[in-house]
């Protein structure tokens, strides 16, 4: 099934008919510019992880991923930093690099869509910490760029940034104070 058929058909299942599209077209607690900030910030960090994420295409291996991932194996805070990459990362860059790829993919759909953007900010989080701490002592970098996007997505995590024009507000109205039904639905309400 392609990918925009599954995005049609999750929100078209998050919608209970035409009524569900009017009460979401028309619910003024989205309309505030606090909403509309945070979403225009989670969008741009979004667009920012997706744009990132085109010169890691793994075709076999981007050479710019390998010299970079090169790059934290010499200038890593932490000597364990430096040998984990030298010695497990490198080697492995065949199977890392599609990871990478993906994981960054999957924090630009998170973001863009509003969607589990609680536990992906998690995920970027640390994604961003690995990045800092392996470039630390490049004088080439400036550190607190990646200190920033820490604090950013930190601030998704915490103001439940999903919830503003997301797909996260979407299916939680959608469920409302009810309990929600099945064991896939009751974790998803506890992480978003």
């Amino acid at each position: 099934m392609p990918e925009g058929e599954i995005v049609g058909r999750i929100l078209k299942e998050s919608f209970n008919g035409n009524e569900e599209r009017r009460k979401w077209r028309g619910d003024e607690t989205q309309r505030t510019g606090q909403h509309i900030a945070v979403w225009v910030m989670r969008v741009m960090i979004g667009a920012m992880w997706f744009q990132g994420s085109l010169w890691k295409l793994p075709l076999p291996v981007s050479g710019a991923f390998k010299f970079w991932t090169e790059q934290l194996g010499k200038y890593a805070a932490f000597d364990v930093h430096k040998w984990l990459v030298t010695n497990i990362f490198v080697p492995a860059l065949a199977v890392i690099d599609p990871l990478v790829y993906l994981t960054e993919l999957s924090l630009a759909t998170s973001f863009i869509l509003g969607f589990l953007v609680r536990p992906f900010g998690v995920i970027g989080m640390l994604f961003v910490a690995n990045i800092w701490l392996g470039l630390y002592q490049n004088t080439d970098e400036w550190p607190w760029q990646y200190v920033f996007l820490i604090f950013v997505q930190g601030f998704f995590l915490v103001t439940n940034a999903g919830r503003s024009l997301g797909l996260d507000a979407l299916l939680s109205r959608h469920t409302g104070d009810r309990e929600p039904q099945g064991a896939w639905a009751r974790f998803y309400r506890r992480i978003a």
